[in-house]
């Protein structure tokens, strides 16, 4: 039962938006007995910065999860985002302070690299290539960053792409050794796909499997199938793989911390969804 008392937190999205986050969310509040709950609510673009305002006298409101087509807009509309979300060129989440401002954050990239520690993948000082510098792959760079990678190789087929995130990247990290126009994984410790490229059989893939070496960290973002054809190709060579859903149940323990909720594991989370991946 919601009450007045119960801490809301928006899921903001256009209306024809699939709206799985409170199917995850809620099912976790409610076995640990957390008053709160994931509530979705579609707005049209023209509508977004009206809708942000009238959230934010909201008492009982603690912030938002941001889903498309809002994100981008969302970084010009906050009062304060982090780096993260300035690299990445979008938010995702947003905390609503006591002073009435919000402070906005993206978390896309925290989800990949939290999965991949876990895994036992080594990001700190690694050599990293990310291939597709959209607002995915830009995410996961930034958080790649922030988790002290040693060199990020950044490759888009549209390489202005590629060479604004550099540029974002070394903002933020000058130390960073940043490079782009090469989608080569020899060499790299983590390789990632942040393309649809590779997630049906016969598509091109991103890279040249046959130039990753067996100690490779093979990462996809795609959600849709479980074990795409570019990660069937990595795994046959012995290389540790992460799948896209990985990313999503990894991120939203880093979304519970920002709001205050305390923590859980990925298990966690799956173990009580009530959605199917």
């Amino acid at each position: 039962m919601i009450s007045g008392k119960t801490t809301l937190i928006a899921h903001l999205g256009y209306p024809t938006e699939a709206f799985k986050a409170p199917m995850i969310y809620n099912p976790w509040f409610e076995k640990n007995g957390i008053d709160a709950v994931v509530m979705p609510m579609g707005v049209k673009p023209a509508d977004y910065p009206a809708a942000l305002a009238t959230l934010a006298r909201i008492t009982n409101l603690r912030g938002a999860l941001v889903t498309m087509p809002h994100k981008v807009t969302t970084l010009s509309l906050v009062d304060e985002a982090t780096p993260t979300a300035r690299i990445a060129g979008a938010c995702n989440a947003l905390l609503l302070r006591p002073d009435g401002t919000w402070l906005g954050d993206q978390f896309d990239g925290a989800g990949f690299v939290r999965g991949a520690l876990r895994k036992g993948c080594r990001i700190e000082g690694a050599r990293v290539l990310v291939a597709g510098c959209g607002g995915v792959g830009s995410a996961i760079a930034a958080s790649i960053a922030a988790a002290g990678a040693g060199q990020i190789s950044l490759f888009d087929s549209h390489a202005a792409s590629a060479e604004a995130l550099r540029d974002r990247l070394l903002q933020h990290y000058p130390r960073l050794i940043c490079t782009t126009g090469s989608n080569d994984p020899a060499g790299h410790d983590v390789v990632v796909n942040a393309t649809p490229m590779g997630m049906n059989d016969g598509d091109p893939l991103p890279f040249d499997i046959a130039r990753i070496s067996a100690d490779t960290f093979v990462g996809e973002v795609v959600m849709k199938a479980e074990y795409t054809p570019l990660l069937r190709l990595a795994r046959a060579k012995g290389c540790a793989v992460q799948v896209g859903t990985d990313m999503l149940f990894e991120m939203i323990p880093a979304y519970l911390e920002f709001f205050g909720f305390g923590s859980a594991t990925a298990d966690e989370l799956r173990a009580v969804s009530r959605i199917d991946y």
